[in-house]
């Protein structure tokens, strides 16, 4: 870490082994080891990662925990090929849905607005507000993730049809992305890919 690296750091509240664990250290996982992943743990990300911003709390993320062998070989035809031993080999596999039929929570997650069901009757408004708010949602899964100690290894790589078919048949979810989870194994990184600098990313009008 560079000096200005070092300074930037110490503006931030979180401390830098925090900071190091969320986001300077962690890396997309490709390997994994053999070594579970509870259903304690992934009740502890749910707990943290529950707070995350949806709009008119919306919440439509859902999440799918492949465990067994059998889910397992369902979810595998429908991965892209170049997916398909990780997903195979990790621990858990989540799949990660947006639920467009999230409005029919409104009357417990918005009881303070009774119309808020309303702004959402059109199917295509409410499709595009379950897969923007349900994306938000996936990247604090992820984040979640890393505070567990664990890491991600997260995908766009597949049928997305086919897995709707295969694991959401009869219900409004749509699969947003599978996330491969556990602990790192060997070779599990490919070399850290270049970041985009603050001017290339930040305009102040």
């Amino acid at each position: 870490m560079t000096t200005t690296d070092t300074t930037l750091a110490d503006l931030l509240q979180l401390d830098r082994h925090a900071q190091d664990l969320l986001f300077r250290e962690a890396r997309t996982a490709n390997t994994f080891t053999d070594e579970p992943v509870t259903d304690e743990q992934v009740r502890a990300i749910h707990d943290l990662v529950q707070w995350a911003p949806t709009s008119m709390n919306s919440q439509p993320l859902r999440v799918l925990l492949v465990r067994s062998d059998e889910a397992r070989a369902r979810l595998l035809p429908h991965m892209a090929e170049g997916n398909r031993a990780k997903t195979g080999a990790a621990p858990l596999v989540a799949v990660l849905a947006a639920d467009h039929d999230f409005h029919e929570q409104f009357h417990r997650t918005f009881p303070h607005f009774p119309g808020a069901k309303g702004v959402f009757a059109d199917d295509e408004v409410r499709a595009g507000a379950a897969t923007l708010n349900g994306t938000l949602q996936v990247a604090y899964f992820i984040l979640g993730v890393r505070a567990a100690g664990l890491a991600a290894g997260p995908m766009t790589g597949y049928d997305a049809a086919g897995i709707d078919a295969e694991f959401f048949a009869g219900t409004d979810r749509h699969v947003l992305a599978v996330v491969n989870v556990g602990h790192p194994g060997e070779d599990a990184w490919f070399p850290r890919s270049p970041r985009l600098g603050y001017d290339e990313v930040v305009t102040t009008v």
